[in-house]
């Protein structure tokens, strides 16, 4: 898991980010430390608008890596990355 988001409205997401990122993201309008997901520094994004999709994208692609970056070796044989 490396992205949340909701299925309804409003639409929020949350996805891990680095740690020097992470208390300053918390602390900007429109984003908080996610629920039961910061002690592993993940951010909580509830005004989407404040984020282009550029910036969006870039977070979640660093998202994804991260998580990647710690699965075992079986585990990325099992899913195929």
């Amino acid at each position: 898991m490396f992205c949340v988001t909701s299925m309804e409205q409003p639409i929020q997401f949350s996805f891990k980010v680095k740690d020097e990122e992470f208390e300053e993201l918390s602390n900007q309008p429109g984003f908080i430390p996610a629920p039961y997901m910061a002690r592993a520094k993940w951010v909580m994004v509830t005004e989407p608008n404040k984020l282009s999709k550029k910036q969006l994208e870039s977070y979640i692609a660093n998202s994804y890596e991260m998580v990647k970056a710690k699965l075992t070796k079986k585990q990325k044989i099992d899913l195929g990355i």
